[in-house]
């Protein structure tokens, strides 16, 4: 069995391999295509979801492997998520607020997980019991318990997915000391990092959620779904410091849908 430690380090060498490749076509020009779902795809989505699944195929054979742009390979033991670029819509216009995101899983558990956001050289990993990590320094939520003070994010404030939603986002965000849409991978390395307190989604496939699960609670931090689960599959997410987990919760599940 492969310990958490071993897998803190593949996640990190994983995230790195797509992410380099990723940031290779960053601010190059590539061409965007639409997928079904409406939502962006380029080049350096799929080089860099094919260079980290043939990362994993080499070092660990026959896992199962979950992608954004190539879908499911079947396996056996362990299960990776891959989402090449998270936040492309960020990559396309040059903006520096995107990542690679490698989770790893055994049956429900996420055991360890990484965000490589190369293009402001920052690479967070985490694993069950090895702690959250910052480019090799370990990091922690912060410890501010008021919304007053507290930094509060979201990926779209919007909530096109849950309209119902962006009233009570509004209301909390009215009284955070700041509100942003620094958001996608981003917002959830502010938090884990004590940089933020507060990053909510309103909508998250398993291969954004996997990496995020291990990260902010190493971090000290709370993760769940906008119901108060855990899960990968739960499809929103809201990341909080300790302190504010409760407070913060209390505002948004009545909108959850």
């Amino acid at each position: 069995m492969t310990s958490n430690a071993l897998l803190l380090q593949a996640v990190h060498d994983a995230a790195r391999v797509a992410g380099d490749i990723a940031l290779s076509y960053y601010r190059r020009g590539v061409s965007v295509e639409s997928k079904g779902d409406g939502s962006p795809v380029t080049i350096a989505d799929r080089e860099a979801e094919q260079a980290a699944r043939g990362w994993i195929a080499r070092h660990f054979p026959g896992d199962e492997v979950l992608g954004e742009e190539f879908g499911y390979t079947a396996g056996k033991g362990r299960r990776w998520f891959i989402d090449p670029i998270d936040g492309t819509k960020t990559f396309v216009r040059g903006v520096p607020l995107w990542g690679s995101m490698i989770g790893v899983a055994e049956g429900d558990t996420v055991l360890a997980g990484a965000i490589y956001c190369p293009a402001v050289e920052e690479l967070v990993t985490a694993a069950v019991g090895e702690g959250c990590w910052l480019n090799g320094v370990r990091c922690q939520v912060s410890s501010i318990a008021r919304l007053e003070e507290a930094t509060l994010l979201t990926t779209d404030d919007t909530f096109r997915y849950n309209p119902e939603r962006a009233p009570r986002w509004a209301a909390l965000a009215r009284q955070a000391a700041v509100a942003r849409t620094w958001g996608d991978c981003y917002g959830y390395v502010l938090v884990a990092t004590g940089r933020a307190e507060v990053m909510v989604d309103d909508k998250l496939s398993p291969w954004d959620a996997a990496a995020l699960i291990p990260i902010i609670t190493e971090a000290g931090g709370v993760y769940t779904d906008w119901r108060g689960g855990g899960a990968v599959d739960g499809g929103d997410g809201i990341a909080t410091n300790t302190a504010l987990a409760n407070s913060v919760r209390r505002l948004l599940y009545r909108a959850a849908g």
